[in-house]
Parts: C-alpha cells; sequence; structure tokens
C-alpha cells in the first residue's frame, strides 16, 4: 500500500517492554501492508552514559573515537528492536548508518549528510523484511563512522525516506504531535492537526522541540510528507506537508487512526507521482545491485478507465540511491483511513460558525501556535562607533569563534555622538566564547562596554494567515502589555514574530499571548507533552 518509514525518539525504545511495544506498532504497520523502514535512536541514557564513561577516561577524548563510541547506543536498540520484530513472525534485518548508505562529511560530533545510497535497504524490502536503521550516524569519505549532532535520527530517516522516495516519514515520540504551545505551560494548548513546513521551520528555529530543524529543512527541501505521532496512543498526531511532489499527497492507510474518523468503503483515485529530486549530489559511484528495488508499487491499483495490466517494477537510480517509479507505474492505493481524516478534518473546518453580517468582523489571521525558548542569552555593545563595518566586524569575530546567532538589534545613533549600541542573542552554549571573543577585541572595535544578561526567554508568534493580515503585531503586544510584561528586542520575518522577555515572566507572556489570540482548545481536550530523544 505504501512505502513508510518511522522513527523512533529514546523515550520510545527506553528498555526492552518498550522495544516490544514498538515492535508490535511496526508489525500492525507492515500486517497493514505497508513496507516499513525503521530509523531508531539510543535507548533511554544510554548517550549519556557513554559520554560520562569517556569524560571518566580522558579529559579531552578525540572526536573521532567519541564518534565511534557514540553509535554504540543506537547499534544496541537497532539490534534489539530486529529481533524484537523477528519474534513477532516478521524478517527484519538490522542496519548500521553506514551500512545503510548515509554518507557525510567529516565534521566528527555535527557531521552533515551529503549523500544517501540505500542499496542494501532497498533489497532488503524487496525481500519482504522490515529494514531497522541506526539513526544519528554515517560514514564519510575515508570510512570512518561519524555522528550527526543534535536531531541526528530525524534528519537520517528524513534522508532514507527522501532517498526511498517514501510515501511518509512518521516522527514517533512521546507526545501526541506538535501542540500551538507547551503543554506544560499551557494546558489548554491544542494538538495541530496540520502544518506547513514553513511554519514548522520557524516553530523549530525558535524554541519548539519535537522536531529538530534539520530534519524539517531536509522534509522541506524534498517535499517528504511527515507525520509526528506519539509511540504510546493510537492518536492520529500532526501532519507535516507542502505539496511539492507532483499529484495531490494523500496520508497513507496505517493502523492507529482516530476511532471518530469515517471509514471510506469506496477509494479514491490517487494521482500519478513522480521521484523528487536526489536528495543532495554524492561523492561516489556505486551500481545498483540486480533486482534492488522497494516493492511499495508492487500491488498498486488500476487508475480509473484503465485495464488491470502488471505494475512496471520501480528501480533504483545508480547516482542517487532514489528509488524511482518508472514511466507508467500506476501509483499504490494510500487512500482509505488517510483519505477518510483528511475529509474529517475539512468537515470539521466548514462546520465552523461562521460570524454573522452584524459583527464587526474581518478575516482573521492563522495562527498556527507559540513557540519559547530559554536557551538563549543576550549580548549588548554598548557605544559601538556607528561607521560602515563595524557590524560586519563585529560579527565576524563573533563567526570565528562558531556561535550561532538569533536575533540582531541596532539602536538608532545617538544624535551628535556617533555612537549606538547593538545587541543579539545566541545559545548559552556559544555565549561565554563569543563574550570572550569580543571583549579580547574591544579596543579593535572601538565599543565602550560589553552588557551580558543570561536571564532571558524568547517568545515567538508563528502563522503563515498573519502576512497578509495588520493588526497582529498590535494584538500581541497588546496582550503582553495587560499582563505587565516589559519587551526588552524584537524581530519578525513574514509569518513569525519574536519578542525578549525577562525570563521570570516568560511562561506567563506565553499563557498571556496563547489565550489572546484564541488558541486555547476546549477544557475536556486531554494532552500529553513531555522530550524527545535525538
Amino acid at each position: 500500500m505504501a512505502l513508510v518509514v518511522q522513527k523512533y525518539g529514546g523515550s520510545s525504545v527506553s528498555d526492552v517492554e518498550a522495544i516490544r511495544r514498538v515492535a508490535r506498532r511496526v508489525v500492525a504497520t507492515r500486517k497493514a501492508g505497508n513496507t516499513v523502514v525503521v530509523v531508531v535512536s539510543a535507548m533511554g541514557d544510554t548517550t549519556d552514559d557513554l559520554l560520562d564513561m569517556a569524560g571518566a577516561i580522558s579529559a579531552q577524548p578525540p572526536a573521532r573515537e567519541m564518534d565511534i563510541l557514540l553509535s554504540a547506543g543506537e547499534r544496541i536498540s537497532m539490534a534489539l528492536l530486529a529481533m524484537a520484530i523477528g519474534e513477532l513472525g516478521v524478517p527484519a534485518r538490522a542496519y548500521t548508518g553506514a551500512q545503510a548508505g548515509v554518507l557525510t562529511d567529516s565534521k566528527y560530533g555535527r557531521a552533515s549528510i551529503v549523500g544517501v545510497i540505500p542499496e542494501r535497504i532497498a533489497r532488503a524490502i524487496q525481500m519482504g523484511a522490515v529494514a531497522v536503521v541506526a539513526g544519528f550516524q554515517g560514514i564519510n569519505e575515508v570510512e570512518d563512522v561519524t555522528t550527526l549532532g543534535r536531531g541526528g535520527s530525524d534528519t537520517t530517516a528524513v534522508a532514507l525516506a527522501a532517498a526511498l522516495n517514501a510515501d511518509v516519514c512518521e516522527i514517533y515520540t512521546d507526545v501526541d504531535g506538535l501542540f500551538t504551545a507547551d503543554p506544560r505551560i499551557v494546558p489548554s494548548a491544542r494538538r495541530i492537526e496540520a502544518i506547513s513546513s514553513e511554519e514548522t521551520l520557524e516553530m523549530a528555529a525558535n524554541g519548539a522541540k519535537i522536531l529538530h530543524l534539520r530534519a524539517v529543512e531536509y522534509a522541506r527541501r524534498f517535499g517528504v510528507p511527515l507525520h509526528v505521532r506519539s509511540s504510546f496512543s493510537d492518536k492520529t498526531g500532526t501532519w507535516i506537508y507542502d505539496g511539492r511532489r507532483e499529484g495531490a499527497f494523500v496520508p497513507p492507510v496505517l493502523p492507529g487512526a482516530d476511532d471518530d474518523v469515517p471509514s471510506s468503503p469506496t477509494p479514491e483515485p490517487v494521482p500519478s507521482r513522480t521521484a523528487a529530486a536526489a536528495p543532495q549530489p554524492v561523492t561516489r559511484d556505486a551500481a545498483p545491485p540486480a533486482g534492488a528495488a522497494a516493492p511499495a508499487a508492487s500491488s498498486a491499483v488500476p487508475a480509473p478507465g484503465t485495464s488491470a495490466t502488471p505494475t512496471p517494477e520501480p528501480a533504483m537510480d545508480a547516482v542517487t540511491g532514489r528509488v524511482v517509479a518508472p514511466e507508467g507505474a500506476v501509483p499504490p492505493d494510500v487512500v482509505s483511513v488517510g483519505a477518510a481524516h483528511t475529509r474529517a478534518v475539512n468537515a470539521r473546518a466548514q462546520a465552523r460558525p461562521h460570524p454573522s453580517a452584524q459583527e464587526d468582523h474581518v478575516e482573521a489571521p492563522v495562527i498556527s501556535g507559540i513557540a519559547h525558548d530559554r536557551s538563549q542569552d543576550k549580548i549588548t555593545l554598548v557605544g559601538v562607533p556607528d561607521i560602515p563595518g563595524a557590524a560586519a566586524r563585529i560579527f565576524e569575530i563573533v563567526a570565528r569563534t562558531d556561535a550561532n546567532i538569533d536575533m540582531i538589534v541596532q539602536d538608532v545613533s545617538a544624535e551628535g555622538t556617533g555612537l549606538t549600541n547593538i545587541s543579539f542573542t545566541c545559545p548559552d552554549g556559544d555565549s561565554a566564547k563569543a563574550r570572550a571573543a569580543l571583549e579580547a577585541a574591544q579596543d579593535e572595535l572601538g565599543f565602550k562596554t560589553l552588557h551580558f544578561n543570561p536571564n532571558i526567554g524568547k517568545l515567538s508568534l508563528v502563522g503563515a494567515g498573519m502576512r497578509s493580515h495588520p493588526g497582529v503585531s498590535a494584538k500581541l503586544f497588546g496582550a503582553l502589555s495587560e499582563a505587565g510584561i516589559n519587551i526588552d528586542m524584537i524581530s519578525t520575518s513574514e509569518i513569525r514574530i519574536s519578542v525578549v522577555v525577562d525570563d521570570a515572566v516568560l511562561d506567563e507572556a506565553v499563557r498571556a499571548v496563547h489565550s489572546a489570540f484564541g488558541l486555547d482548545a476546549e477544557a475536556t481536550e486531554a494532552v500529553v507533552y513531555g522530550g524527545t530523544g535525538r
């Protein structure tokens, strides 16, 4: 029916019983007629334990050896999960990132994927097995093991989904999807049923922790539909998709749909899709093995008005590693529950009360949610010479420390002084080295003093609907004003407004803005929220 890539985080495979629970879900997806590739993170606290052991042995362990060490966590979970799936009567094969064809650069500890050649994965699923892949890792040009850093397993799953031209990449975690705000702060936050990758990028970049920025960027670039779900419930989660692939996207038939979704007795036709562009250039040649192909289209349903002719076999591109449907291939039937859910969502939207003509009303902006971030510090340079090149020189020095910069604000030059102030925020793990580098260059840069504030919080209002609606900023600032909250910095994009406030009032600010924009769910709606694995 569909080729499904599933990713399970560390909390989903935290112990043997959790692994068995994941195995049962994988087998249910497989028995529903889908082809399944699974990507797993390390079990629970395995990575932290390995880091502690390395620190006990060496104050500065070599980066290459650290990658070999940390990749062991995912190797353990992939092997155990493959065994658990096999015990349920479904063949499964475990693969490291290198065996799965995940090619990276040589930045140990934070490597980037440069290409994916999933030959062995394609062979395994063609033979009817579930392929279980270790996330967070790959292999570089000198055949060293590398790790991908934060969000590495999510990125692995999306990269494999893109290379295999999967119908969906499911990100399983310990939450029921993306929410309009963190339910630990806003208990009335509601689950978002569908959101664009553009909005998801803004949410991820501004503090939302459910999906990592790298994975969302990859999915958006290569048109991979994402479905964020909980591995602890059967609820439908949050769909993230922009429709960039040819033809209309219809969610595939997967187990665990919401009980209130009606069934669809008559399948609807699915438009033909062609493979998207290759994930990234691959730096080595690899001839595909004979017959290496995914079976996703092997049981395709004839399109209306056509005869039931055999479906052409898909093939794997020798350069990109992508499984490509040949010309004339009929796509699999991926309708039933997924399409019914889509219709149910649309019906609920159409059933919402419409304002009367007498009401003072204009079309309201669509706000997707609120992200918040406590992990940043603020640095302000006071008395910076207001001359061309001053800002460039400041941020050249910061860039050399490998620190990431988020918000930047420059004041208007004080009249008659020729001096201005420049403030910026950066992750608290980067701020110390950025601060030290700037203080060392004070004479060269000519600023008077440096102020450092580690006690800030960032709130970001995200929604594609705000780009065509005036008054969103006024409403945001008004809500904060009524709550007695002062704004320190402001930054905007077409679909985001971010403000920096005192960390002590950040939770209150999130609740005030969430309520002001009508994002609260009904009191009867229960939510589940927690952290995620890498």
